[in-house]
Formats: C-alpha cells, structure tokens, sequence
C-alpha cells in the first residue's frame, strides 16, 4: 500500500508498506477513504516533536471503513464508518477514568497514530483500542462533514469545554487557522455574548469575515487596545490561545481580564516565558496541554444536527498519489489555503 513516510528530520516520502496486520485483539484495521494533513504533523517534519519515531507513517487526520477487527473489539464492526481518534486510549486507567485521555497510561496512549506507531496518511491504518478510538459515523453524513472529528474539531470541543464559557462572556480566540476555526464554532455553541478572533493573515480575516460575519475580527497589532475597549471589565474573560506564535502566549495574557481563564491550546516551537511578575495580580487561570478527546461520539451527533459545519475549511482536495503536491500547497499557505482532503482507497 502507499504509506506517506517520516524518513528523517526534514524529509517525509510516498513509499510502499505492507498492509498492516491486528497486533491485539482490541485491534481494528480501518481502509481510510479520506484523510488530511496537521500542522502537527509539520511539526513531526521539522523535528519539533521528539518523540516522534523515523519510519512511521505520519498522518491521524482520517476517516474511513472498518476492514477487520480483533476478537475484543465490539463497538464497530466490518463495513462500518467511522471516524479516527488522534488519541490512543484504553478506557480503563486512572486518567481515562477521569476523561483525560491524552494522559492515558497504555504504551500506545496518547497521541500515538502517525507519530510514535503508524498513522493513517496510507491506504490502511491499525487502530489499537478501537473501541474507544473509533466512531460510527451517522446516516447522512458525509466523510467531509466527519473528517475533522478525531483531532482538530475535537480540540475546539475540549478547548471550549474547559474554558468555562458563560453566556455574558467576551471570548478571545487567538489565531485563525484550522483549529482557532474549530474552536470558534465550538465557543458559539455556548453563547457567549462576544467572539473576537485575532488572526494576522489577511486571507484568513477574510475568510472568518465571510463566513462568520457575526464574529469581530481584529489583527494582532490592534488586539489588546480592541478587546479592552470591547470587554466589560478591561480585558477578555475567557482566552484561548491557538496560535502558537512567538509573541501569542504573552498577548493571551495580557489580553486577559483579571481572574479570567487563559486556554492554550497551541503546540509552540519552543519554550514560552512566564513572566510572573509583570502578571502578578491579574489572578489568571492557565489551563494548557493536549486535547482530551473523548467527545467525538457528541461531536458527531451535532454535526449530524447541522450544529457544526467544517466542510467550509476543505479548501483544496488531493489524491494520496499527489500528498507531496497537497504538503506543499499546506505547508506554505498557497492559494488562500485553510485544510487540504486527501483522498484514499475508495473501494
């Protein structure tokens, strides 16, 4: 099968592998129909994720039909649906237990799919703990409509969630790209009586202008002076920081309301300061770390209710035999690019 490849830091290459065989009898081995390609997975390239093991095929962006499954697997069955978690989880540890389970304490838990064992930027993909790790996809919708379940929409979900968004508040998303998007739709889902977004590329001003003009857009220069003088007690009540630039973390903060709650959500490059004592008195919340995804089940349903709709984030569609072409396209940003599909073995 064609199988998109971490060969070295740097260098990623279309080669041939093996189909991959059940391992475990919580195995399921999924023909993925429609992938896609993660900032985190530039990330892998540019060897800003250590953990990450030469070899493996990249890729935890997908969606797909279930081909086999290993005899303890009982939520899904061959032929079916479903969409792929990002997040390898048992279900049963303490952390699980608790609803973290980016935390959970299998060898393979965590962010472990295209990553630490291979991923879905292939023809097939062995999912461990499918049961929990796999989603039937409901009548009616579509691959496109589900693509983004496992990983970034999932992230909105859970960002929104622990941010404690309430009706009166004023939001702050920083950065517009495909996951600052799909926070934004989860934060409208709580009703807060503000969103602003603070994104420095023009196209993507645009893009959130023309398709959620109900969202106040600002760049990064003017961010801090706009959300003062738009937020009733000086500041954002809730931020959430998606960005992951140089200079985001310290604006999420400084943009903050005292006692407000900071969400970070981005992956940065390298450390951030915490410059306690230029903050001290503001009494912020920080919460921080990897997505805890474990709402896909709920996702879905709301997707399947018209309650959430990514499919506008699909700008650019590829074949797997042309992923060095939709790499390119994404990595630097052409043609007014959010998310590019990856097309798979259909049949």
């Amino acid at each position: 099968m064609l199988a998109y490849t971490y060969v070295e830091r740097g260098r990623f290459a279309l080669l041939e592998k093996p189909i991959p065989t059940l391992k475990d009898s919580h195995d399921a081995l999924v023909r993925v129909t429609l992938g896609s390609i993660c900032t985190s997975d530039l990330h892998i390239k540019h060897g800003s994720v250590p953990r990450a093991v030469p070899g493996i095929t990249v890729g935890h962006e997908m969606v797909g039909i279930v081909e086999q499954v290993g005899t303890d697997v009982h939520s899904v069955k061959p032929g079916d649906r479903v969409t792929v978690n990002v997040e390898t989880f048992c279900g049963e540890c303490f952390f699980c237990q608790h609803g973290y389970v980016n935390n959970c304490e299998d060898p393979d838990g965590g962010w472990a799919l295209g990553c630490r064992i291979d991923g879905g930027q292939a023809e097939y993909v062995r999912v461990p703990h499918a049961d929990q790790g796999l989603n039937r996809i409901p009548e009616g919708v579509t691959d496109e409509q589900a693509l983004f379940v496992g990983d970034i929409l999932a992230t909105g979900f859970w960002a929104a969630r622990i941010s404690e968004i309430k009706p009166e508040d004023t939001v702050l998303i920083i950065g517009a790209g495909p996951t600052g998007i799909c926070t934004l739709l989860c934060a409208r889902l709580k009703h807060p009586q503000r969103i602003i977004v603070c994104e420095k590329s023009a196209e993507r001003a645009r893009f959130l202008r023309m398709h959620y003009p109900e969202v106040q857009v600002v760049s990064p220069e003017e961010c801090k002076t706009y959300v003062q003088a738009n937020s009733a007690h000086g500041g954002a009540d809730v931020v959430i920081e998606v960005a992951g630039a140089d200079d985001t973390f310290r604006l999420a903060w400084e943009c903050a309301r005292p006692n407000a709650i900071v969400t970070v959500v981005a992956l940065y490059d390298r450390p951030q300061v915490l410059p306690l004592p230029d903050m001290y008195g503001k009494n912020l919340t920080f919460k921080t770390g990897g997505v805890d995804g474990c709402d896909c089940e709920e996702i879905l349903r709301l997707i399947a209710e018209g309650q959430i709709d990514t499919t506008p984030l699909i700008t650019h569609r590829f074949p797997l035999s042309e992923i060095e072409k939709a790499y390119h396209v994404f990595e630097n940003r052409l043609d007014g690019v959010i998310k590019v599909a990856v097309i798979g073995k259909l049949g």
